[in-house]
């Protein structure tokens, strides 16, 4: 399994204050939403044993399994309308338990906290992936190892906030740059499946 944790600081919780006619006008949707396409899309394909988490104002989490999507397409539009709708569903997410949304979306009443105790718990190895932070300021992706069932953190058009850093620091394994240059956050995402592909560029 791959995951992928994209934090949306800017996005509103209301869903009546996202317009598809302006994406990003909803604190930068559009690049959460290209996100979720690198994430679990492939050309004239769905991924298999894909999870993308969008962490919405440090109150949200909706999250989209490849597995199990079903009538999703790739553009933005269609996207965003699914995390519209699941913050339409807020209501329907009772403690941590998940509101449905469509299959393979669901939301949850977590920030970033509490979802990366659920994916990784308190020091990063389990129960469902090792934590790897994408951070310009960390090792050579070409120079690691691929682990295990990652879980990689990443922010959108901001720096990671001071709180932020401090829940992923004490969980990270490791912390990894795709390059030398800076990128999109979704992006980012296509450069880590490649690497994970290719098995460390290794094989194709």
């Amino acid at each position: 399994m791959r995951q992928f944790v994209v934090v949306g600081r800017d996005v509103p919780t209301d869903p009546d204050a996202i317009s598809l006619s302006d994406i990003p006008g909803a604190g930068r949707l559009d690049l959460l939403c290209r996100c979720v396409s690198a994430g679990v899309f492939l050309s004239h394909g769905i991924r298999e044993a894909v999870r993308v988490h969008l962490v919405i104002a440090d109150e949200f989490t909706v999250t989209f399994d490849a597995d199990s999507l079903r009538r999703l397409h790739p553009d933005e539009r269609n996207v965003a309308a699914r995390v519209r709708d699941a913050l339409d569903a807020k209501a329907d997410a009772i403690g941590h338990m998940p509101a449905d949304v469509s299959p393979g979306v669901e939301l949850r009443r977590m920030g970033l906290d509490a979802t990366l105790d659920r994916l990784v718990g308190g020091d990063g190895r389990g129960p469902d992936g090792t934590l790897v932070q994408l951070h310009e300021d960390g090792d050579p992706l070409v120079d690691a190892e691929p682990p295990e069932d990652p879980v990689f953190v990443l922010s959108d058009h901001h720096d990671f906030a001071e709180s932020e850093a401090d829940a992923i620091a004490g969980r990270a394994e490791r912390r990894l740059r795709v390059g030398p240059e800076l990128l999109h956050a979704d992006h980012a995402v296509t450069v880590v499946h490649n690497w994970l592909d290719t098995d460390g560029y290794a094989s194709y």
